[in-house]
C-alpha cells in the first residue's frame, strides 16, 4: 500500500511540475475585458514576462516588459514565487525518486528511505503553496482592478494561465500529502530486554506469593 501511495504521489508531483512550467511561461494570465475593448476582433493579454495582442486573422504580436524595477510589486513577487516553485518541484522529484521503496540505492535502510520520501513530499507541498500564493495574489489584483470604480487603466479578466496554476498547486499538494502519508511511523515492538525483565518479574512475584502462602498456612 505504501509503495502505491509513493508512486501515485510522485506521478502527481511530476504532472504538477509540468503544469507549473506551462503556467510560468504562459502569456495569458489576464485577458483584456471585451467590455473595454473597442473591437471584438482584437484581444490583449498579459503574462509574467510579456504582453501580447492578437487579431482574428491569427497574427500575434508580443513585447517583453522592458524594465524590471518599474513593474508592479505583485508582478515581481509572482515571478519570484513561480521560479522558486519550479526549483522546489524539480528537487522534490529527484528526492522522491531516491526515497521510493521500490528503488534500491546501495545499502540504504528503509527508515532512511522513508525520511527521504518524506522530505520529497514536504518539498512538493511547499512548491504547491508557492504556486497557489502566486496565482491567487495575481488573480486578486486583477479582480480588484476590475471592480474598482476609480481605476483608470485597462480592465482585464482572469486568463487560462491562472487556472493552470491552480490545477498545478492542487496536484502538488495532493501528491506531497500522499508521499507524507506513505511514510507514517509504525509502532516498533518492545525491546527484548524489556520482555525478559517483565517475564522474570512476573515469575518472581508468582513464586514469592506461593511460598508465602505455604509458609503461613503451616
Amino acid at each position: 500500500m505504501a509503495v502505491c501511495l509513493q508512486v501515485v504521489g510522485l506521478l502527481l508531483g511530476v504532472v504538477s511540475w509540468c503544469l507549473q512550467s506551462s503556467c510560468t511561461s504562459s502569456q495569458v494570465w489576464k485577458v483584456r475585458s471585451q467590455a473595454e475593448s473597442v473591437s471584438s476582433s482584437q484581444w490583449t493579454f498579459e503574462g509574467l514576462w510579456m504582453s501580447c495582442a492578437a487579431t482574428s486573422l491569427g497574427s500575434v504580436q508580443c513585447s517583453r516588459f522592458k524594465t524590471v524595477l518599474g513593474l508592479p510589486a505583485h508582478l515581481q513577487a509572482c515571478r519570484a514565487l513561480m521560479i522558486i516553485s519550479l526549483l522546489l518541484g524539480l528537487a522534490s522529484i529527484v528526492v522522491s525518486v531516491l526515497g521510493l521503496k521500490c528503488t534500491k540505492i546501495g545499502r540504504t535502510s528503509d527508515q532512511v528511505k522513508d525520511q527521504i520520501a518524506l522530505s520529497g513530499g514536504v518539498m512538493f507541498i511547499l512548491s504547491g503553496v508557492f504556486t497557489l500564493t502566486a496565482v491567487s495574489w495575481y488573480a486578486a489584483r486583477v479582480i480588484q482592478d476590475f471592480y474598482d470604480p476609480l481605476y483608470g487603466g485597462v480592465r482585464f479578466e482572469l486568463g487560462t494561465g491562472l487556472y493552470l496554476g491552480w490545477a498545478a498547486s492542487s496536484l502538488a499538494l495532493l501528491g506531497g500529502s500522499m508521499l507524507c502519508c506513505s511514510c507514517r511511523r509504525k509502532n516498533s515492538p518492545p525491546p527484548v530486554s524489556v520482555y525478559y525483565y517483565s517475564y522474570y518479574l512476573y515469575s518472581f512475584n508468582y513464586y514469592y506469593d506461593y511460598f508465602n502462602s505455604k509458609y503461613y498456612n503451616h
